[in-house]
Parts: C-alpha cells; sequence; structure tokens
C-alpha cells in the first residue's frame, strides 16, 4: 500500500511547502513553557497571548524567520548575590515560534499585566479570473 502524502496528492499541484512547512511545526520545540494562546480577534485578524510575568520589554524580541514568527525571552541576571529561601519563579530563557501563512503580518505587539500580545492580520488575496487560450495543432 503506498502511503500519500500531501505534496503528492494529484489535485495539490505545487503544494511542496506546505508539507515541509506541516512536518517543521511538528518537529519544533514541544515544551509547554511560556504558555500561550491564539485567538481570532475578527476575520482577518489574530492575536498570539505569551504569559511572559516577570519579563520587561527589554528581555523580549519579537522577529519574523524564514516564514516563522520567533519571540524570544531572556532575563537579565541581575541581583545574583540575593539568597534565595525558595525559589519556585523560574528565570529561564525561552523560544517560541509560529509558522505564517503567506499574506499574515505582524500588526503590533505590546505587554499588560504579565502578558505579551502579539497581533497579526491576513490581507486577503485579490481574485484574479483568468482566461487560457487553446491553441490548435501539434506540440
Amino acid at each position: 500500500m503506498t502511503k500519500l502524502t500531501l505534496g503528492s496528492h494529484p489535485f495539490l499541484l505545487g503544494f511542496e511547502e506546505l508539507e515541509r512547512l506541516v512536518e517543521r511545526t511538528a518537529k519544533s520545540e514541544g515544551n509547554g513553557y511560556p504558555p500561550y494562546n491564539i485567538e481570532q480577534t475578527s476575520e482577518t485578524g489574530y492575536r498570539i497571548t505569551l504569559a511572559v510575568a516577570g519579563f520587561s520589554e527589554d528581555d523580549l524580541s519579537i522577529t519574523i524567520e524564514d516564514q516563522s514568527l520567533v519571540i524570544r525571552g531572556r532575563q537579565s541576571d541581575e541581583g545574583q548575590d540575593r539568597i534565595f529561601l525558595h525559589r519556585g519563579i523560574a528565570a529561564r530563557q525561552f523560544q517560541r515560534s509560529f509558522v505564517l501563512a503567506d499574506g499574515v503580518e505582524v500588526d503590533g505587539a505590546r505587554t499588560e499585566n504579565g502578558l505579551l500580545h502579539v497581533d497579526l492580520k491576513r490581507s486577503e488575496p485579490e481574485r484574479i479570473v483568468q482566461t487560457i487560450e487553446i491553441r490548435k495543432g501539434k506540440g
């Protein structure tokens, strides 16, 4: 029995890149830190919200790399001379990646009450109807 993959389906021509994106997403980091939500805010708008309590705006970076939205957090090592009797608040770095579809762009980002909100918008592609001429003859 032959395994039919997404990129090899006869009706999906040119979608090999989509299959690679799905594979890359499946292999991405699987830990749950920091927790996040993804919500649809409008017909063409989305919001990714990450719980980043303890991180300042300077500790966070947002970049777009190879069709991926990459959010990184690194806390400064201030106060290393402190002596903790109990340390339950993690001060660790993180990286979260989200694959973006063509036409999805970052609309803005802000922090509020320990949450990082990244707003995304999807532009609607122009609908084009094209007529193809059928020629007579060989070749």
